[in-house]
Formats: structure tokens, sequence, C-alpha cells
């Protein structure tokens, strides 16, 4: 009996290789959620996982699928 241990190495070391798919947000989600200091809408970057606050000039980051609405933990935007 023989096994194909090729294809198992090359199956784990594909599925290393690939960057993580970044996680959607429900869009429903979205229409809700504002900035807790301006109130204003919030923009969502899907590649960064971030919602951005223009008025505010923060980012409020995205982390496993969970938006962290705390300032304190935003990134302020430049420019």
């Amino acid at each position: 009996m023989t096994t194909n241990s090729n294809q198992s190495e090359d199956s784990v070391g594909d599925s290393q290789n690939k960057a993580p798919e970044p996680s959607r947000i429900d869009p429903r989600l979205l229409e809700v959620l504002v900035c807790p200091l301006s109130k204003a809408t919030l923009e969502y970057d899907r590649e960064r996982q971030e919602l951005i606050s223009r008025t505010a000039r923060l980012a409020y980051p995205i982390r496993d699928g969970i938006p962290i609405m705390l300032p304190d933990e935003a990134r302020v935007l430049d420019g």
C-alpha cells in the first residue's frame, strides 16, 4: 500500500502561503453603526479592516469580524 505524502504536504504548504481573506461586515451593521465621537456615518475599508470616520479623522479597527468602536483603539487619519 502506498501513501501519497507529497499531496498532503503540498496541501498544507498551499494553505500556509495564502493570506487570510478579509472578513466581511454585515451591511445592516454598517447602517446602524456611527462614530462614537462625531455620530457621523462610517466607511468600511475592507482591505485594512477598519471603519473610517472622516469627521473625527479616526479609523476604528475590525478584529475577528468585530468592530472595535473605542476612540482609544482607533488610528488617527493623516492629512
